[in-house]
This record gives structure tokens, C-alpha cells and sequence, in this order.
């Protein structure tokens, strides 16, 4: 038990204040994410929307977060990361309060649409804030921790929202709002007065690429190398999808779970993500060969969907949890240090713009075609697909994480001080 305490002790040690002070509010603001997850089965349970009409609610969603993505990347580098998150966190926070009060499609679609909007701006600026403010060696870690903040808020919230869901849905509404506004508040009171870490005067490694030109660095719409990696990403990110749109109807509709199981399977992969990543990152110490770390997450969240067709009980869907979790941690905290390692301090927004617009790509793309497929062929249908397209990513990312982490002579140092 010694030992198990100084491992964690260790891998949480060092890591800058400011670093604590991001992880501290993105948690707050997950602890109240609620609708998200339950969005698919209040859609189709107290609104009365068809699988298709769903489909394409939930597509318009990731359309809105696409928009979204490149928008804060863009705000990010013209006015400051600062500026982005709080003006994220109180918006949605607001509009969350307008949104539960719409039942009709078409207002429904279009409060659906502003809201990713609002919420995914946050997304690029908080990646530039967690990167500004950690020293090159401890940018994964870093990342780490404000995914284990997230990871941690994200196993509370749909356990809570669970609960409340089977007393009324405008609840995880008015609760989602609540701890967006609480967030812009504390984070406010944390950084208005803040200036970026001395390293960003220092910018990181530029890259390096002799077929990449000093113009072309401007902008990462013109790193055909780094294009080629946010595409797979988005692959990845299409299957990983699933977990937050399609997959609670496949546990409410094929094998009925309550609202509350749901609930607690998706707090199970958000708790094992918290309890377990920040160790796993610490213990491998220095990564140089990143592929080795991406390919087996990949073939991990393929294994998680090959599971669901031959579950005939609660312990298969267990399982496949676990695997959804340990693909995210093995995944990625290393895309998230690769982008902010292929950019410089000038670009860097431009550059998170386009590896969060994957995430938002991957929700239009998964829901839409996540429910066709359902629609037209069953759940086994998807979760086949689903598994084929995974281990087609990680042949992709095999070859192109090879490419770029060459090309830019990374070294992807872990490593904090030994343990005493």
C-alpha cells in the first residue's frame, strides 16, 4: 500500500500550479456533464424522436462543435486563451437554461447547434492554456491531469445524472448549467491576473520537416503530415464516439438497462480513466517510439466493439467498458503532446483548432452514420463496422506517427525526477 501511495504520489508531483488550477475547474465543469450522455435516450424517450431524426440531431451537434473547434482556435490566437474559456464556460452555462424548455425538432436542432458552438470554443483554448502554462517535459503529464480532472467530473456526472433523469430530464439540463457558470466563476477568480508560464517564451521544438517551408508553418491547414494524422484521429475518435451517442441505446434497447445502470457504465470508464492514466503516463517514463503506445489503444477500442455483438451479460459489457477506457489512456494524452509539439507558440491555437476539429468532425460523422446503421442493419451491424475501422486506424496511425515524429525529431520526454 507504501508503495502504491508513493507510485501516485510521485506521478502527481512537480506538475505546475497552474496545471492544478486548470484540472481543478475543468472538473468542476465535467462534475455537471450530464446531458451529453443521457442526450440520445432523451431524445428518443421524452421527446419522441424517431432513430434517424436522433441521427441527425446528434450530427447537427458535432456540425455546431466543428464550427466551434475552429472558431476557438481561431479567437485563441487573436485574443488569448483567457478570454475563449471564460466567455465559453458562461455562455453554454446560460444557454443550457434556454435549451431545456425546446421540444419541438426544429427548435430543438437549432438550441442543439449553438450549444456545441459554445461548448467546443473551450476546447483549443484549454489545450493552449494547459500547454502555455507546463514546461516542454511535462506537457504529456499535464495533459494527463486535466483529462484525469475531466475523466473524474465525467465518472460523477452520469452517475448523478442517472439519478435525477428518472425524476426529470430538465435536471441534468439545469445541473449542466449550474457547474458551467460555477467554472467560469472559479476560473476567473484563478486567472484573471495570470500571464502564461516563462515557457512560452521559449516556444517549443519547431518542426522540422525540410518539405514544410517557413509559410507553410503559418497555418496547420498546410502541414499535409499533420492533416493526414488529424484525419485518423478522426477515425478513432468516429468509433470512440459511439460511447456518448449510440451505445446507451444499445444498453437501454437490447439488453434494458435502467437509466441508471447506464449511468454507472459510463461513470465505471470515466473512473477507470482518472484512477489509472496519470500512473500508466508516469511509469512508462520516456515514450521515443509513440506508435507503440497509439497502435495498441487502437486495437484496444476495436477489441471493446467486437465484444458488444457476443454480450449475453452485464460482465461482457463490463469488459467492454474497460476496454474503451484503456484505449483513451493509451491514446490520447500522446495526439494532444504530438499536436502541441508539431506547433509553434504563434500557431499553436491554429494547430489545436484542427486536432479538437477532429473531435467534432467524428460527431457528425459517428452519430450520423452510427444510427443509419443501426436503422438499416442492427447494432451488430455497427459495432462490426465500428471494430474493422479501428484496426484500419491503427495501421494509418502506425505509419504516419512514424513519419511525423521523424520529421520533426521529437522527443516525447516523460520522465519526472526518480522516486525517494
Amino acid at each position: 500500500m507504501i508503495l502504491l501511495l508513493s507510485l501516485y504520489r510521485n506521478a502527481f508531483s512537480g506538475l505546475p500550479r497552474e496545471a492544478w488550477h486548470l484540472a481543478a475547474v475543468s472538473l468542476i465543469n465535467r462534475s455537471g456533464a450530464m446531458v451529453l450522455p443521457f442526450l440520445s435516450v432523451y431524445l428518443t424517450e421524452s421527446l419522441g424522436f424517431s432513430m434517424k431524426q436522433v441521427g441527425v440531431l446528434l450530427s447537427l451537434y458535432g456540425v455546431g462543435a466543428t464550427i466551434g473547434n475552429f472558431l476557438g482556435g481561431w479567437l485563441t490566437d487573436k485574443f488569448g486563451h483567457f478570454k475563449v474559456q471564460l466567455g465559453s464556460y458562461l455562455l453554454t452555462g446560460a444557454w443550457f437554461m434556454v435549451v431545456l424548455w425546446m421540444q419541438r425538432f426544429e427548435t430543438v436542432a437549432g438550441g442543439l447547434f449553438l450549444l456545441s458552438i459554445l461548448t467546443e470554443t473551450l476546447r483549443p483554448a484549454n489545450e493552449s492554456a494547459v500547454s502555455g502554462y507546463s514546461p516542454p517535459q511535462q506537457v504529456t503529464r499535464a495533459f494527463s491531469l486535466n483529462r484525469l480532472a475531466i475523466n473524474l467530473g465525467f465518472s460523477l456526472g452520469p452517475a448523478l445524472g442517472g439519478f435525477l433523469a428518472t425524476v426529470s430530464y430538465k435536471l441534468i439540463f439545469l445541473a449542466d448549467s449550474l457547474t458551467c457558470l460555477t467554472a467560469g466563476l472559479v476560473f476567473f477568480f484563478l486567472f484573471r491576473n495570470r500571464k502564461s508560464a516563462a515557457v512560452e517564451a521559449s516556444p517549443h521544438a519547431q518542426p522540422k520537416d525540410p518539405g514544410l517551408n517557413s509559410s507553410s508553418l503559418l497555418s496547420s491547414y498546410r502541414d499535409v503530415l499533420f492533416l493526414a494524422f488529424a484525419f485518423l484521429c478522426c477515425c478513432y475518435l468516429v468509433v470512440f464516439s459511439q460511447l456518448f451517442t449510440t451505445l446507451p441505446l444499445f444498453w437501454q434497447q437490447v439488453h434494458n438497462l435502467s437509466k441508471s445502470e447506464i449511468g454507472a457504465l459510463m461513470a465505471l470508464q470515466g473512473l477507470l480513466v482518472f484512477l489509472l492514466e496519470m500512473v500508466i503516463i508516469y511509469r512508462l517514463g520516456k515514450v521515443r517510439r509513440l506508435w507503440n503506445m497509439i497502435v495498441p489503444g487502437l486495437l484496444l477500442l476495436a477489441m471493446a466493439c467486437l465484444l458488444l455483438p457476443m454480450a449475453n451479460g452485464v460482465l461482457v459489457l463490463v469488459l467492454s467498458v474497460v476496454f474503451w477506457a484503456l484505449s483513451e489512456i493509451l491514446t490520447l494524452p500522446f495526439t494532444s503532446t504530438l499536436t502541441v509539439q508539431r506547433s509553434s507558440l504563434q500557431n499553436r491555437g491554429s494547430y489545436m483548432g484542427l486536432y479538437t476539429l477532429s473531435y467534432s468532425v467524428a460527431f457528425v460523422v459517428g452519430p450520423l452514420a452510427g444510427t443509419h446503421l443501426i436503422d438499416a442493419y442492427g447494432f451488430n451491424a455497427l459495432w462490426w463496422a465500428c471494430s474493422a475501422l479501428g484496426v484500419f486506424t491503427a495501421g494509418g496511425l502506425y505509419l504516419v506517427v512514424r513519419r511525423l515524429q521523424a520529421s520533426t525529431e521529437l522527443n516525447f520526454n516523460l520522465a519526472v525526477p526518480d522516486p525517494v
